[in-house]
């Protein structure tokens, strides 16, 4: 017994992805077994489906604030934030499994709106922070530590919800129809909300440049491959929906003169600030009553028709009128929604709207528009009085305060204006005569039992597992260090990208899920982050990138004049700057002819012996040569990095053997095709730092026989004295 629990703990594979959000940095850890144990006793349905990926919600940890509130002090990011969330890793993770365990810091909107230098300097910092400070498998910053798109926020969480719901596996469980058995995934925020799913086949065909190409690989080692409809709004997140909607009160009102703003939004006799705190009849919540204070408040009217009328327009607010019937919520052109067939998943503010206030007392959890909408009717309606008794009372339970219970109108019908009105989800229970929305009676009347198979359904976590777009990472990495079939379809890398191939086998913009399913490249080493602006660079009027660190950020060192002369490290410079007087003194040498040469070598030994007697020069037949000290007078410059310096192999061997005594066999598994030299485009590269990734350097010693000018003071001959000359510690990555 003791040797198997022994053995298993061997063939664990843990991950780990941080959250990087604008309010806070999560961590989260998973676990799973090798797929050499996986395949053991794997039955033919166990072979044919992804990885069994596991995780606790102990193992769970987050922390305020969000790293972006770091863009100003980079230097703290580690120690001051990061680092207790590495520690909380570190008791999860065995030792010996830590150097095999891949880190993966995504970013989503609070570091994407940071300026581009900003960004920059700040995701740097954090990957030299993690590869000096831990022994997480970190091979290319460009992959694990990035800021991703909204786009692949919005994939990793369809990846997530399909993998615990069970359909990328029990494909027949899950068929509605049309040889189409996965689920659609919505995500609001407070900026913005995502929308995720694979279009039927007509509009698959129709759409076929707007569509991504995910593709996985199973425990077989088989490739399985979706093209997924995936889109972000900005600006459609709930706070910011907000923020529109009291830009359109103050301008209902007259303008910013007036102080007091109907809002039907809010309950009857409710007085709150503009950010949504409550004002007491005797001012608390403001610095000043009411009636005396110069800034606007919101006097809620209780009038929920009025606030749904209101609401709506928001949807197209600004925005290009839809020129076809295919549409969302920006008026641009999209793969319609088949409602016969796509069912979808809605996490965070759709959880959250839907279930806070209207679950507890309700035995239907089910989402359905007749039901919800009455149940937000009645709260709405009812007096700010009545609803703080409530309160008092936690008749929503302990969680809902205040804030939130004064919110909830206005979310819930933004919430539904987004499902029903923009995206075009079937309104169950109200739509009787035919809505047009692409639905069918039969799916209207049966929806009601039918759990994930109606329309939309809420979802906080499925089998006791949050639906976070994190585990839809760590699901991409765990099937990329499976190895592929052997043949040229499944070996295919796995990863995403553009469904428009156009003859080659990979898209050009192609996102690797990880090292393992990267081409080898450099390897990392800690760079300098950037901690000003680019001189004459504009930093509001340049693009920000959509992910990773831009591969300009590159460091000096990595370039041989950059070693020479800007490297502070004077055991380096010294013996450079010899080498390269020797090299200038040798090639004006050779430039001086064959006569000039003899006749400056006999005057050179004729100067020596000055003062007297003159000796008769012994070396003339040229068989032994004269190594002279070059003279400090010479001037510096001359040619480029000379061609013969000659380095040796990048030696990548003590990657990852952090845990040569346990790992065994199964250590070299999880990190097939993960390398040192998986590394691209950052600039940052291990250098010094790096145990897990060191090189050796060892380069040919070339001396030239020189010559001292007629201007260089005497000094001894050394005849015949082979010198050698220090070379500088040259970049083994160029």
């Amino acid at each position: 017994m003791m040797d198997l629990e022994i053995r298993r703990r061997k063939d664990w594979r843990y991950g780990c992805v941080l959250d990087a959000g604008s309010s806070g940095t999560r961590i989260y850890i998973y676990r799973w077994l090798d797929h050499l144990t996986q395949r053991e006793k794997a039955t033919p349905a166990e072979l044919n489906s992804l990885p069994l990926i596991t995780t606790k919600k102990k193992w769970v940890k987050k922390i305020r604030p969000g790293v972006s509130s770091f863009a100003d002090k980079v230097e703290s990011v580690g120690p001051d934030h990061l680092e207790e969330l590495f520690a909380h890793a570190r008791t999860i993770i065995p030792p010996d499994h830590i150097p095999d365990t891949p880190l993966f810091l995504l970013a989503t909107a609070g570091v994407r709106l940071l300026p581009v230098w900003e960004r920059k300097a700040l995701l740097t910092e954090i990957c030299n922070y993690a590869i000096q400070n831990t022994n997480f498998l970190l091979p290319d910053c460009s992959l694990h530590i990035q800021a991703i798109t909204g786009e692949t926020e919005g994939l990793y969480g369809w990846i997530a919800a399909n993998y615990l719901i069970g359909s990328f596996d029990a494909t027949q469980k899950h068929d509605h129809g049309k040889n189409h058995h996965t689920y659609g995934f919505l995500d609001m925020g407070g900026a913005s909300a995502q929308i995720a799913f694979v279009p039927n086949a007509t509009e698959t065909e129709k759409h076929a440049d707007d569509l991504k190409l995910l593709r996985m690989r199973k425990l077989s080692g088989e490739s399985v491959e979706y093209k997924v409809f995936v889109t972000t709004w900005l600006g459609f997140g709930v706070h910011e929906a907000r923020s529109r909607y009291l830009d359109k009160l103050v301008e209902a009102s007259g303008g910013d003169n007036v102080l007091e703003l109907p809002d039907p939004c809010l309950h009857r006799g409710l007085t709150a600030t503009m950010d949504g705190k409550e004002i007491e009849p005797n001012g608390a919540g403001l610095d000043t009553p009411p009636a005396s204070s110069k800034r606007p408040y919101l006097f809620g009217t209780g009038k929920f028709d009025e606030c749904q009328l209101q609401v709506h327009p928001l949807l197209s607010d600004g925005k290009i009128p839809c020129n076809g019937a295919a549409c969302l919520l920006d008026g641009h052109h999209f793969p319609q929604a088949d409602f016969d067939i796509n069912h979808f998943l809605g996490v965070s503010e759709y959880w959250h709207t839907t279930h806070e206030v209207f679950e507890m007392g309700h035995e239907t959890k089910a989402y359905d528009l007749a039901t919800y909408s009455k149940r937000v009717r009645d709260y709405c309606l009812e007096s700010w009085g009545v609803i703080r008794d409530k309160l008092h009372q936690h008749e929503w339970g302990k969680k809902i305060d205040a804030e939130k219970a004064i919110s909830i109108c206005f979310r819930a019908s933004w919430v539904m204006s987004v499902l029903h009105d923009g995206i075009g989800v079937p309104r169950i229970g109200l739509d009787t005569n035919g809505s047009g929305q692409n639905t069918t009676e039969e799916l209207i009347d049966g929806a009601k039992d039918k759990g994930f198979l109606e329309p939309f359904q809420a979802v906080d976590d499925i089998h006791d597992v949050e639906v976070s777009w994190t585990l839809g990472k760590m699901v991409l990495y765990a099937t990329s260090v499976i190895p592929p079939k052997r043949d040229s379809v499944h070996a295919l890398p796995v990863g995403f990208g553009s469904n428009t191939l156009k003859g080659e086998a990979i898209p050009a913009d192609f996102e690797y899920a990880g090292s393992s399913a990267k081409p080898p490249s450099r390897p990392q080493k800690p760079t300098t982050p950037p901690t000003s602006p680019p001189v004459g660079g504009s930093v509001s009027g340049v693009p920000v990138p959509t992910a990773g660190i831009d591969p300009e950020l590159e460091d000096d060192s990595d370039h041989w004049h950059g070693a020479l002369w800007n490297n502070t490290n004077s055991n380096r410079r010294i013996p450079g700057i010899i080498l390269f007087l020797l090299i200038f003194s040798f090639a004006s040498y050779l430039l001086l002819g064959r006569d000039r040469r003899h006749r400056l070598a006999r005057k050179l030994h004729l100067h020596r012996f000055l003062g007297g007697r003159s000796r008769k020069n012994t070396t003339a037949s040229g068989n032994n040569v004269i190594y002279e000290r070059i003279g400090e007078d010479i001037e510096l410059g001359g040619p480029t990095a000379p061609s013969f310096f000659e380095l040796a192999d990048y030696d990548d061997d003590d990657m990852g053997n952090g845990s040569n005594n346990d790992s065994g066999s199964r250590g070299g598994t999880m990190r097939r095709g993960v390398s040192a030299s998986n590394v691209k485009g950052l600039g940052l590269s291990l250098g010094p730092y790096g145990s897990r990734m060191g090189s050796r350097i060892s380069s040919r010693e070339h001396l030239a026989a020189v010559s001292r000018s007629r201007d260089v003071s005497p000094s001894r001959g050394n005849t015949g004295r082979r010198v050698k000359s220090p070379m500088p510690r040259s970049d083994p990555f160029l």
